[in-house]
C-alpha cells in the first residue's frame, strides 16, 4: 500500500487515477509520495519513507531539490501540462499591452454617471490609442513546452517572431514552426523587438536577466511580458525604464509592492496556468508519473535525477537504486548478486550531475535482505525493492 499526501488540493480528476493500492494520508510525514503545488517543502524535514515529490506545475522553486536528491527522493514535474493555459495568458496580454484596452475601460467606468457618456467616448477615446501587433517583432526567449506554443501562434498572428534557447530539446525543435527566425544572441532580441516575452526557469544564470544594462540595449517604448519568475527582472531597475520610456508597458505574473500601481505596468495575479483544464491535466500528468515510479521503478519528468525506463517488469524480481554519480557504483552492485548468485537479465543506468539511477531486473525475488547488502556500499542513497 502506497500512502499519499497533497500539500496542496489536487484535482480529482487526476487523484482518481489511484488504485486501490494507494491510500491517501494527512500527514506529510507519514508519505511515500507527495503531491504539491505552490506550498513550500524547504522548511520540512524528509522522513525517511518519501520516495518522490510530483510538482503539478513546471516551476520547483518551493521543492529542496537537492536535499531530496542527497535522500533519495526524485522530483517531478508536469512540463507542458499548463502550456496552453500560459500561451492563451500571454496572447491576450501581448495585445492588451499593445492597446490600452485596461485605460480605456477604466475611464470609461468612471464616467458612467455622466449622461453624455457616448460624447465624451467620441472625444476622449483616441487617448487610449494603441498599436496593431501585425508586423511587429516578437523575441520568445525561452522554447520549452510554453515557448514553442507562444512563438508559433504569434507567428499565425502575422508577428515577425524570433526566438532564443542555446538548450532547446529535440522535441521541442520539432514543433517549432520554421518561420520562427533563430536569434543568434539574447543581445540581438534585445536589439531587435518590439515585444519580449520570457518563459525560462530561475537559475542563477537567469536570474536578474533584466536590468538597467540589458534594458539600454532595447528599442524604446519596448514591451516586455514575464510569466516565467519574478526575479528574473530586477523590480528598481524595470520602474526605472519605464518613467524614462524605454519600457512601454510591462506585463508581469507576479505583483510585488515595488510594481503594483506603477505607471505602464500591468500586473496580474498569477493567473498563467490558473484554468481548470490547466489543474487537470498537471493533475493527471504528476499522478501517473508518481504511480510509475512507484509501481515500475521508472522515471520521467524529473528534475533532481535522470530519466529511465524499464518499462513493466516480467522477471522474478526488480530493484531501485538511487545513488551518487561516482566511480565503481555498477560493479559494486553486480557483485553483490553475484555473490548470490542471483543472475541479472536486464537492467539499466543513469545519471545526472552529482546523482545516478539504476535499476536491475534479477531472475529471483527481492528480499529485504538483499536491499540491506545493497543499502550498505557507500554512495547509496535509497533501495526499493519493486518487485
Amino acid at each position: 500500500m502506497f500512502k499519499i499526501n497533497c500539500l496542496n488540493p489536487v484535482a480529482n480528476v487526476g487523484l482518481d487515477l489511484f488504485t486501490k493500492h494507494y491510500e491517501m494520508v494527512d500527514q506529510f510525514n507519514d508519505a511515500n509520495a507527495v503531491l504539491v503545488r505552490s506550498s513550500s517543502v524547504h522548511e520540512l524535514e524528509l522522513p525517511h519513507s518519501l520516495d518522490a515529490i510530483a510538482r503539478a506545475g513546471a516551476g520547483v522553486n518551493n521543492i529542496p531539490l537537492e536535499k531530496c536528491a542527497e535522500n533519495g527522493v526524485v522530483v517531478f514535474n508536469t512540463p507542458g501540462a499548463n502550456a496552453n493555459g500560459v500561451k492563451e495568458i500571454v496572447i491576450a496580454t501581448l495585445i492588451i499591452a499593445s492597446r490600452d484596452i485596461f485605460g480605456g475601460v477604466n475611464w470609461v467606468n468612471s464616467c458612467k454617471e455622466d449622461p453624455e457618456v457616448a460624447k465624451l467616448v467620441e472625444k476622449n477615446k483616441s487617448k487610449f490609442a494603441g498599436t496593431e501587433i501585425k508586423g511587429k517583432k516578437l523575441g520568445v526567449i525561452g522554447l520549452g513546452a510554453i515557448g514553442v506554443l507562444v512563438a508559433n501562434a504569434l507567428n499565425k498572428l502575422d508577428m515577425e517572431v524570433y526566438g532564443f534557447d542555446p538548450f532547446i530539446s529535440v522535441d521541442a525543435a520539432w514543433k517549432l514552426s520554421k518561420f520562427i527566425k533563430q536569434a543568434k544572441s539574447l543581445e540581438e532580441i534585445y536589439r531587435e523587438c518590439d515585444f519580449i516575452t520570457v518563459h525560462v526557469p530561475l537559475t542563477d544564470s537567469t536570474k536578474g536577466m533584466f536590468n538597467r544594462e540589458t534594458f539600454e540595449m532595447m528599442k524604446d517604448g519596448v514591451k516586455i511580458l514575464n510569466f516565467s519568475r519574478d526575479s528574473l527582472v530586477i523590480d528598481e531597475d524595470i520602474v526605472e525604464a519605464l518613467k524614462s520610456g524605454k519600457v512601454g508597458r510591462y506585463v508581469t505574473d507576479f505583483p510585488n509592492p515595488k510594481v503594483c500601481g506603477v505607471e505602464g505596468v500591468i500586473t496580474v495575479p498569477h493567473l498563467g496556468a490558473s484554468t481548470s483544464e490547466s489543474e487537470d491535466n498537471c493533475a493527471i500528468m504528476a499522478v501517473k508519473q508518481l504511480m510509475d515510479y512507484l509501481e515500475n521503478g521508472n522515471i520521467k519528468n524529473s528534475v533532481n535525477y535522470p530519466t529511465c525506463d524499464m518499462g513493466v517488469c516480467n522477471q522474478a524480481g526488480r530493484i531501485a537504486i538511487n545513488h551518487r554519480n561516482i566511480p565503481n557504483m555498477l560493479s559494486q552492485f553486480t557483485s553483490t548478486f553475484a555473490k548470490e548468485n542471483i543472475n541479472i537479465p536486464d537492467m539499466i543506468n543513469k545519471s545526472k550531475g552529482k546523482y545516478a539511477y539504476t535499476v536491475l531486473d534479477i531472475e529471483s525475488p527481492s528480499t529485504p535482505e538483499l536491499a540491506k547488502k545493497i543499502r550498505e556500499i557507500d554512495g547509496v542513497l535509497k533501495v526499493r525493492i519493486i518487485k
